[in-house]
């Protein structure tokens, strides 16, 4: 049997990015039974798994996920699956002081909330919302209302995300309405990830968890995600003392010695994800627009990914033509790097940062996507490359 939820309406007036309360009134939206999955089984963490943390972090304890001393930051329990657009729901009991949230869009690897977002939990009751107050987008949106919520009882959350629209119930109370498409930093968010629970080390529990997708509204091509895609590259440079080498380990493309590898395919405006490590000192970069022969032709647009903070163009730098500001990533540890390109303008994202906005690009031609190696022993690996035209 179909029950009824309530969806805002979408004619919205906002103050910043938030409606004003007339904005809230709701319009009827059905969901059967069967479209609500549970995430939560009341007996163990099938479906999930710890990340940054010790097994020890969650636990299941009388039907609820229980967080342990040691889910102490960076620890936090992630969805196995991923999720786009989707309708989640659960409880929250906390008691005394607390703080965590829930992660949406959680990436692979990288800062949760930075690269995704994240919907504060916290005990305190603020009469004039905060950015850090329960139910706020942290650390950049204050909800309606921060006083929904009571400390010893069991809290229900409800967040509907249906991009761009980012909805958040507490206790039944309308608390968030973003157009997420509207502020220039939570756009370049990612829209497809894991769902988290953090708890900072204190003592939350979570139970009745469950998700209703909602239809999807990007389509991303893969470039690299298992041996199977090298069919998609070629070799477009490789240097005759210290031969390139793009070798798959399962997942993970690894790169050594002197050159490129190319796409087939062509691209002029899009959106390219992948996940980088390095060694230390690495030297490599991700080139775009290119003529797909590598730095044997002049014209490309080149990212570079050199770790040295002092280096003339540091990682996640337009070379040649603008400086990066140099990002928060550590040697051998894998990071979110994100490039767009659109007519003039690029920007790049690493780890959920904005380190480079270009708006001057003159080649607007499609080119090829090259990966680059260019120092022979300072091997770099990608994973999860994939691509969205513009």
């Amino acid at each position: 049997m179909c029950r009824e939820t309530l969806v805002p309406n979408l004619n919205l007036d906002r103050r910043r990015f938030l409606t004003s309360a007339s904005a809230l009134l709701a319009l009827p939206r059905v969901f059967c039974a069967e479209d609500r999955a549970s995430l939560f089984n009341g007996r163990d963490l099938a479906g999930w798994h710890v990340r940054n943390g010790p097994e020890s972090a969650f636990y299941v304890s009388d039907g609820a996920i229980v967080a342990s001393p040691s889910s102490a930051w960076p620890a936090w329990l992630a969805t196995n699956r991923e999720y786009e657009n989707f309708d989640f729901s659960c409880e929250v009991f906390f008691k005394g002081w607390t703080d965590g949230g829930i992660y949406l869009h959680a990436p692979e690897h990288g800062r949760p909330g930075h690269c995704g977002l994240k919907i504060n939990l916290f005990h305190q009751i603020d009469q004039e919302p905060k950015t850090n107050s329960m139910a706020s987008v942290f650390p950049l949106i204050a909800p309606r209302r921060a006083d929904l919520h009571k400390s010893g009882e069991w809290n229900r959350l409800r967040i509907l995300h249906d991009w761009p629209a980012l909805r958040v119930w507490m206790n039944g109370e309308a608390v968030q309405d973003v157009q997420l498409d509207r502020d220039p930093e939570l756009s370049r968010r990612l829209r497809h990830g894991a769902v988290g629970l953090l708890a900072l080390g204190y003592p939350f529990r979570f139970r009745n968890l469950t998700i209703s997708e909602l239809p999807g509204k990007q389509s991303w091509t893969t470039l690299f995600d298992g041996p199977e895609d090298m069919q998609k590259w070629f070799v477009s440079e490789s240097n005759e003392r210290a031969p390139v080498r793009f070798e798959p380990f399962g997942r993970v493309l690894r790169a050594d010695g002197l050159g490129h590898i190319a796409t087939k395919e062509l691209y002029r405006d899009f959106e390219l994800e992948l996940y980088i490590r390095g060694a230390r000192h690495h030297n490599g970069g991700v080139l775009f627009r290119s003529a797909g022969k590598g730095l044997t032709h002049a014209r490309r647009y080149e990212i570079q990914l050199h770790d040295v903070p002092e280096a003339h163009f540091p990682t996640g730098s337009l070379y040649y033509l603008k400086r990066s500001i140099y990002p928060n990533i550590r040697d051998e540890e894998w990071f979110l790097f994100q490039l767009a390109a659109r007519g003039t303008s690029c920007w790049v994202r690493i780890d959920g940062e904005t380190i480079l906005e270009y708006d001057k690009l003159t080649d607007l031609e499609p080119g090829h996507i090259e990966l680059q190696a260019h120092q022979q022993g300072r091997w770099l690996e990608f994973k999860r490359v994939r691509i969205r035209p513009l």
